[in-house]
């Protein structure tokens, strides 16, 4: 017997409608590529996404086409979020902090057939313009004033000519929830970046957890934040929730630095923000140097990386910031678990807080996670024994764009399909994971592991080391050890043996890596993270050469 409930699809275009209809005054403020300030309403991007909706049909784009873009965060970007999706084309968010040959393959293989950009993109898309196969035209996401003149790209339009040349008349499809909706590709550390396809229905059901209480936490009393980029996994379905919700969004366009940061958190009242560690880090030093503080913001999300112990603290002690640390992939659309506090953890004590807080969170409802050892046995959650981690729910990866590398899945004997993530993790009683390592990351010392990311965060604490990374170095008896690679604070002075003195009492005496080498920067990857096979490949025998 079934239910006898209306049946709705779940789609992206729902949002919209639903942030018009019932917050359509909240405003939508955006630091402009141009330099200004531009505000308008939910109403006015509901009205502009169907004239977007409408161009598109002009152009020839049919439902299931991809369509890229090269774009911070700003409201023309929003409007395509659902102009694209809306009408049952396929947005294609591309991120161009990847390799220029990177991404004329994913426009290539993504099969693009158009391509909206930044003007802030110009030279990465005149650098690709002669190489990608299927792209019809490139839209310059900018006002007939700002248009380059001489841009050197034959088929260039203009994004507010496009626009305003068509009308808002435009009525959204209705369609089957589980058609693609957005396309986001992996960083392709190793090997090429792969294709993970959403659907409405996927990305939809995220929205509704991600805006939970225990999730994110949002609601219409917010003024969000997003400082993680819209081409970094959706901004973490913010621009989604920000609708679900009715709160107002702020975006920073490219004004990521410390300054510019602070300006928009201030002037505009944020509550809530999102970003990467390495965004914060700049912040916080901002506001040290300037002796500021935060007249609103009360929460921020942390993930992308493992949020250092020392950024955690200078929010919550320093600045009355709640750090919700999280988890999250590509493939996981990408909200896995979130640091939320359950009601026994109220009575702890500041720094058991705060080491509950360090580890990566719990799931969010919709994610199952387990862990496995060597032998493909599920282990205890006792926050101690460590192991392979895998999920699944109904927004995580079934197979990759056009089967790249095949289905990732592990099958179970009951025939449930498992991710395997590649994180080493561990979790506790409490249903807490933490990240202990990536499988390809971890340093097996004499058949032991070491955690490369524990060793990192001690590191970082220490007053005189800006950031650090630690990888496995060859050795003649241990197979591996831990060399540290650290980077120094300007005008810091710290040798490498009171470095590692600093690890003292802190972790197992056996953990403490056999070397520290001061260099000027380590290497980052597309979304922020430490390129650590460079740095294997830069010093993987350094131990035997010592």
């Amino acid at each position: 017997m079934n239910g006898l409930m209306l049946q709705k699809q779940l789609l992206i275009s729902s949002l919209i409608e639903h942030a018009d209809r019932h917050h359509g005054d909240t405003e939508i403020v955006s630091r402009r590529v141009e330099g200004d300030i531009h505000r308008y309403t939910f109403r006015d991007c509901h009205r502009r996404a169907r004239q977007v909706a409408n161009a598109l049909v002009s152009l020839g784009v049919r439902a299931s086409d991809r369509i890229g873009t090269l774009a911070w965060n700003g409201y023309r970007h929003m409007e395509l979020y659902y102009g694209i999706s809306g009408m049952g084309a396929v947005m294609h968010t591309i991120n161009p902090r990847l390799h220029v040959d990177q991404i004329a393959y994913i426009a290539d293989h993504a099969e693009d057939q158009y391509l909206f950009f930044d003007l802030t993109f110009l030279p990465l898309v005149k650098a690709i313009a002669g190489r990608c196969r299927t792209i019809r035209a490139f839209i310059a996401m900018t006002d007939r004033a700002h248009l380059p003149q001489d841009s050197g790209i034959a088929n260039l339009l203009c994004y507010e000519d496009l626009v305003e040349g068509h009308s808002p008349d435009y009525t959204w499809p209705d369609f089957d929830e589980d058609t693609a909706c957005t396309l986001c590709y992996t960083s392709g550390t190793t090997g090429n970046p792969k294709g993970v396809l959403y659907s409405h229905r996927s990305s939809l059901l995220h929205t509704f957890a991600a805006a939970m209480p225990d999730a994110l936490n949002c609601s219409a009393r917010d003024v969000i934040l997003p400082v993680v980029p819209m081409f970094h996994v959706n901004a973490w379905g913010l621009p989604y929730v920000a609708c679900m919700v009715g709160a107002k969004l702020v975006f920073p366009g490219p004004g990521l630095d410390g300054q510019s940061l602070y300006e928009l958190l201030e002037a505009e009242q944020v509550t809530f923000a999102a970003g990467v560690p390495t965004v914060w880090q700049g912040l916080l030093t901002h506001l040290e140097q300037g002796g500021l503080t935060f007249s609103s913001m009360r929460r921020t999300v942390i993930g992308g990386a493992a949020c250092p112990p020392a950024v955690l603290r200078k929010f919550q002690d320093g600045y009355g910031v709640e750090v919700l640390h999280a988890w999250g992939m590509t493939e996981l659309s990408p909200l896995g678990t979130v640091g939320a506090m359950k009601a026994r953890h109220h009575g702890m004590s500041p720094e058991e807080r705060h080491a509950v807080q360090a580890r990566q969170g719990r799931a969010v409802f919709g994610v199952d996670m387990k862990i496995l050892g060597g032998d493909g046995q599920e282990l205890p959650w006792d926050g101690v024994t460590s192991g392979d981690l895998l999920v699944r729910g109904p927004w995580v990866v079934r197979n990759y764009f056009r089967n790249d590398g095949g289905n990732p899945l592990r099958i179970d004997a009951d025939a449930h399909g498992w991710f395997p993530t590649g994180d080493i993790a561990t979790i506790d009683a409490d249903g807490f994971m933490q990240i202990t390592d990536r499988s390809k990351d971890v340093i097996k010392s004499g058949g032991e592991w070491i955690s490369s990311i524990e060793i990192e965060h001690i590191a970082s604490s220490h007053p005189a080391i800006a950031c650090a990374a630690c990888i496995a170095a060859k050795h003649p008896k241990w197979d591996e050890r831990p060399l540290l690679l650290a980077v120094k604070k300007p005008d810091a002075q710290v040798t490498g043996e009171e470095l590692l003195a600093f690890f003292e009492g802190k972790i197992a005496k056996w953990w403490t890596p056999d070397a520290v080498v001061f260099v000027d920067a380590v290497p980052l990857g597309a979304t922020g993270k430490v390129l650590k096979n460079q740095l294997r490949e830069q010093f993987q025998d350094y131990l035997l050469a010592s």
